[in-house]
């Protein structure tokens, strides 16, 4: 009873505040704005630049990595730890202070600087989970260079997109980059970029992880260490709130990626906020998100926002599994006394895979831990209830984009303590005023499944827009309604305001007129107890247009026969949506074809099922699995491809 009281008391605050948020957004976002050290504060804290576009904190000038590491180091933190790498795939662990690390960044920073590299310049790092991704994405900040960091595993092709967009002065590599127990030579791929690239950038900062020195340094090739070493110590370049902090690229509906642009003030405002009110994390506390600085998570939530807190982040060089089983998160909470984690349900459904029981984790203490955060996919429900009952914390699903820079929807924490409902991505987090419109633009009440819109402006630490394309930024996002911001995705809101996101609007299939989520599919064939992992695609049918198919994947210790699978997970979706949804087909497969994120490719699926000409996705984990998905379909003589 007293818990039910707690709870009814907290979701009258939280709608208070967000009513608060919404109502009178520029009073709330300078008020935590004001919880910066700025060089000069705002006072212009919204500004309408156009029809659909805005900025925040427009006169505002600040630094960001001067309140990632020099602002602490004056408050006193210089001794705390600021960064823990912990590498299993070369059993390393190394940990800096604020003052260690700042020293490191400023020198490189000089080092930047004594090679030409200025305000406003962009430079490309493409490096793999190391300190010195996170050292070089701050010296950038700290004279004003923009980054844009791409993921250390694009293909050269990719990576010579991004060149040819971005324009950048130099390139900042590692030797290697280390895939579970293989070392991958990330120079050649650099140097295939350059030479497919129409620009050229002036020079290539290389850091040898190794020692190995099988690289030639010259002009053009330079030596991460050496510049380091060499270079003064440098101090913190005025910004303003608007310029660009970093490009971050994101696949386009057309296959040429999106450069997502972020500035300075509403960035820092946004994650500082957030740090407190949604992750629930304390300067001096332990945060780890375990992700990739080559993503979005990994500049919000590795590098920036744990550090803009006064926090230590955990920067992870590993996997799930295999680095070197699935006890590793359980050992890494323990050993650094992590607070706050947060991963992708792809990483809980691995773990949960090889080790169904959750026997591991009883060899670990992680009493440490007081919440686990899941985002970057819908997480089905089986998934979350497995996870909460091991861990035996509050597991928060939350939902964001690489656009918004953090999250949207889930539940807050901090002063306003509210739980989670399984399968929800939770509420509106406050600034956000989230809304579920039809194709046609009229508000959908609860239980009913449309777009998921939000109302304009965007709260700070949203895109500001896409790099070099203005137009590009309102014609992807704020043209199909006028006055929104719309996300891509398609879900509903329940009774109690709880959202839920059922998947990209390209994942709601249609049959016979009846538009079906496959995410809602999806939901009901993971929860067989059989079933580790599984994706729901709608591919074509010449009667109905599109009829669903399932693949799944079973837990290690399950053995059961194709056919009876078929017609358990067949009579589960019958009973929960009904014969509507035409669910004849499930295809047994060993493993899902997935971006090195771990983003199911459910378009990839969809083609192969379907006989299309397509590319292999340079994003994909293994080419090597398009072949077994291929003979998985033909094997069950399911879909245009057997036909043909």
């Amino acid at each position: 009873m007293e818990s039910e009281i707690r709870e009814v008391k907290a979701k009258s605050a939280y709608r208070l505040q967000h009513n608060q948020s919404i109502q009178e957004k520029e009073a709330f976002w300078k008020k935590q704005s004001d919880l910066l050290s700025w060089f000069k504060k705002p006072t212009e804290i919204l500004t309408k630049t156009g029809d659909f576009t805005y900025d925040w904190f427009k006169d505002g000038e600040l630094n960001t990595c001067y309140l990632v590491l020099d602002f602490h180091i004056e408050q006193g933190r210089g001794e705390q730890l600021a960064l823990i790498y912990d590498s299993p795939v070369t059993n390393t662990i190394k940990k800096y202070t604020y003052n260690e690390l700042k020293r490191q960044v400023a020198k490189f920073a000089g080092g930047l600087i004594s090679k030409g590299i200025s305000k406003g310049d962009t430079v490309i790092i493409y490096m793999p989970m190391i300190p010195e991704a996170a050292i070089a994405m701050l010296a950038c900040a700290r004279i004003g260079a923009i980054h844009s960091v791409v993921f250390g595993g694009f293909a050269p092709h990719e990576l010579a997109i991004r060149i040819d967009d971005a324009l950048p002065r130099a390139i900042i590599t590692a030797s290697y980059g280390i895939e579970v127990d293989k070392k991958i030579a990330y120079k050649p791929l650099v140097d295939e970029a350059i030479e497919e690239a129409t620009f050229k950038p002036k020079f290539t900062i290389l850091f040898d992880r190794f020692n190995d020195h099988q690289e030639i340094y010259d002009d053009q090739t330079l030596d991460f260490q050496t510049l380091l070493e060499q270079s003064a110590e440098v101090g913190c370049e005025t910004m303003k709130s608007t310029d660009p902090l970093y490009v971050l690229y994101t696949s386009g509906t057309t296959g040429k990626p999106k450069g997502i642009v972020r500035d300075h003030g509403g960035h820092a405002t946004a994650l500082r906020f957030s740090m407190e009110n949604v992750y629930g994390l304390k300067a001096g506390e332990v945060f780890w998100a375990a992700s990739d600085v080559g993503w979005v998570v990994g500049h919000s939530y590795i590098v920036y926002g744990p550090l803009i807190n006064g926090s230590t982040t955990v920067l992870f060089e590993g996997k799930p599994v295999k680095t070197p089983d699935a006890s590793v998160f359980w050992r890494i909470i323990e050993e650094h006394k992590v607070n706050v984690m947060f991963t992708a349900p792809t990483a809980i459904r691995a773990i949960k895979k090889e080790d169904n029981l959750g026997e591991m984790i009883t060899n670990f203490d992680i009493s440490s831990l007081k919440k686990l955060f899941l985002a970057g996919e819908r997480c089905d429900t089986s998934t979350f209830e497995w996870i909460s009952d091991l861990i035996e914390k509050p597991v928060v699903d939350h939902w964001w984009q690489t656009e918004s820079g953090w999250p949207m929807l889930g539940t807050m924490s901090g002063e306003i303590e509210l739980t989670s409902k399984p399968g929800s991505a939770g509420l509106p987090i406050l600034g956000f005023d989230v809304q579920i419109l039809s194709e046609d633009g009229k508000h959908l009440p609860a239980n009913h499944e449309g777009l998921v819109a939000l109302k304009l402006p965007l709260p700070p630490g949203c895109l500001s827009t896409l790099w070099k394309n203005g137009q590009g930024y309102i014609d992807s996002y704020l043209s199909q309604h006028e006055g929104y911001y719309i996300a891509g995705d398609s879900g509903y809101f329940d009774q109690d305001g709880y959202f839920y996101i059922m998947g990209r609007v390209d994942d709601v299939i249609n049959v016979s007129g009846h538009r079906l989520s496959t995410g809602e599919m999806e939901e009901i064939v993971a929860s067989h107890p059989a079933i580790a992992e599984c994706a729901v695609v709608g591919i074509h049918d010449e009667l109905r247009g599109q009829i669903p198919v399932g693949l799944v994947v079973l837990k290690d210790r399950f053995e059961l026969e194709e056919d009876n699978l078929e017609k358990d997970l067949i009579a589960l979706i019958r009973h929960q949506i009904g014969a509507v949804a035409v669910f004849k087909h499930v295809v047994l497969v060993k493993r899902l074809p997935k971006t090195r994120s771990g983003k199911i490719l459910r378009k990839t699926i969809r083609n192969i099922a379907d006989g299309a000409n397509f590319q292999i996705p340079s994003t994909i984990d293994d080419p090597l699995i398009i072949d077994e998905i291929k003979d998985a379909f033909l094997h069950r003589k399911i879909g245009d491809a057997f036909m043909k």
